[in-house]
């Protein structure tokens, strides 16, 4: 018996969610190991972005879409884990900001995953500065976004490398 076309339809939406679910944790898991470590580099709002290695592979072998469902799934439920609801708020501009732009350039076929990566860190820095300015209503917050930038492309070169080689070795017939 040949099944339907609906229920094949049906039958992958299970598995995309079931995906994203899979990938959501796995991202989860990636920042509480970072929220373990403090300023893990020493200076203050800098963090690694390890959760970062897996929005990349499934924003370069899925799409936007299972790559945002996937990024706000893992920051909602850091936030109301680790940080609360105020620090959710810096990770939803910063995070959302970064994937559009990692969306964006990845879509122009011209910048590898770690270019993309390295854009990608300095536009999560960019947005999680421009809610605190908001916030604060001080703009000259901004005097801190050389350091974030610096942060920013040292972190995205990092993450990119790792993200490029584990997309490398992951079967291809996980994302079919």
């Amino acid at each position: 018996m040949m099944p339907s076309p609906d229920r094949n339809s049906r039958s992958l939406r299970t598995v995309r969610l079931t995906m994203d679910a899979m990938f959501a944790a796995v991202a989860l898991i990636f920042t509480y190991v970072e929220f373990l470590i403090p300023y893990s580099v020493g200076i203050p709002g800098v963090k690694l972005g390890l959760a970062n290695i897996v929005i990349l592979v499934v924003l370069y072998e899925m799409d936007l879409k299972n790559a945002a469902a996937v990024n706000l799934i893992r920051i909602a439920m850091a936030g109301l884990l680790f940080s609360g609801v105020f620090a959710m708020l810096y990770s939803l501009a910063g995070g959302m900001f970064s994937l559009l732009v990692m969306w964006a350039l990845k879509k122009t076929g011209r910048f590898s995953m770690i270019g993309v990566s390295m854009a990608g860190g300095v536009a999560h820095n960019f947005g999680q500065l421009a809610i605190a300015v908001f916030v604060v209503s001080n703009a000259r917050l901004f005097l801190y976004f050389p350091v974030l930038v610096f942060s920013g492309v040292a972190a995205g070169i990092g993450i990119g490398i790792i993200a490029y080689v584990i997309d490398r070795k992951l079967p291809r017939q996980l994302f079919r």
